[in-house]
């Protein structure tokens, strides 16, 4: 039995006739009655009663045409998934993030993939940089997108934006007062961290360069996520660091300040053995809007020093 033996019985039932179902789908009549004709016989039952001028169904014909539809729709359902799903417009894809989506490039990006493919569900994974590069690896995970220059074997790395790193604490704590902080400023300045990711990162951050100061951080760990560590800055309890992604988030009584010269990178990774389309599609768009930002940046810091030189 073959799609086109049940397109022929849904042709010459609405159609009435052999002879019209064979005009209809440009074929010669002969054909449809014999192919519907083999098909009977393998059934076992007539499915027409042929009489001079047309066709018409049997019971077990009104049957056959009943779920022949059902199967035709369903096929066709099919390939029209499969069709969208090859060419990345629906389907899921796993993304791996260690930044806050309150803001900056990674808040765009996501927004503007789903403005752009309604039809695909994207999977938001929350983590740190070991686990979701093993992730990747194993193909857990799609993409996820991370600080640094992370090495990972058998896996592609693209860096995508920058953000600068800010340093939260309380509003009446004297550093409020400047418009951006120093290490300098913080050799002396007790830290609190979360034990969980990002806390980790954030330490190793406060040692490599206030060791620079020939100085050791001092830092408390909690066991807190990041909104409560945020509180608990405002409360006087100590200062931490973020990114400049999270500053779009409002805490009573906690402001942000710039860290001098302080840039954080931020990349993509991807395993190129993934042949997720879905995927595909948001690297295209992931860089096709990292070179929009570089090229503005390009375009203002060179608007910049023009203005600098002007007498």
């Amino acid at each position: 039995m073959e799609l086109r033996h049940l397109r022929y019985v849904v042709a010459a039932a609405e159609c009435g006739s052999f002879r019209r179902a064979a005009k209809a789908l440009d074929i010669q009549e002969s054909a449809i009655s014999r192919r519907i004709r083999d098909l009977e016989d393998e059934v076992g039952a007539a499915l027409f009663v042929r009489y001079h001028g047309g066709v018409r169904l049997t019971h077990a014909g009104e049957r056959f045409l009943e779920r022949a539809r059902r199967a035709l729709t369903q096929i066709g359902q099919a390939a029209i998934d499969a069709g969208s799903c090859g060419r990345g417009e629906a389907g899921i894809v796993r993304i791996g993030i260690f930044s806050s989506l309150a803001s900056g490039f990674l808040a765009d990006l996501l927004r503007n993939y789903v403005g752009e493919s309604p039809g695909v569900r994207p999977d938001l994974i929350e983590g740190g940089p070991a686990g979701h590069i093993i992730s990747v690896q194993r193909h857990h995970l799609d993409i996820a997108f991370l600080t640094g220059q992370p090495s990972a074997g058998g896996c592609d790395v693209a860096h995508l934006w920058n953000e600068r790193v800010y340093v939260a604490l309380p509003n009446d704590h004297a550093l409020a007062l400047r418009s951006e902080v120093s290490w300098a400023d913080l050799a002396d300045e007790h830290f609190i961290i979360s034990e969980t990711d990002p806390g980790p990162e954030i330490h190793d951050y406060l040692v490599k360069h206030l060791a620079d100061l020939g100085r050791h951080p001092n830092v408390e760990r909690h066991r807190v996520g990041r909104d409560n560590l945020m509180h608990l800055v405002a409360m006087g309890q100590g200062l931490t660091l973020t990114s400049e992604a999270t500053t779009a988030a409002c805490f009573p009584g906690v402001v942000y300040r710039p860290l001098s010269a302080e840039i954080l990178p931020f990349c993509a990774i991807w395993s190129p053995q993934n042949d997720n389309p879905a995927l595909r599609r948001l690297l295209s768009l992931a860089r096709t809007m990292s070179q929009r930002s570089n090229s503005g940046l390009s375009q203002t810091s060179t608007a910049t020093a023009s203005a600098s030189q002007l007498p």
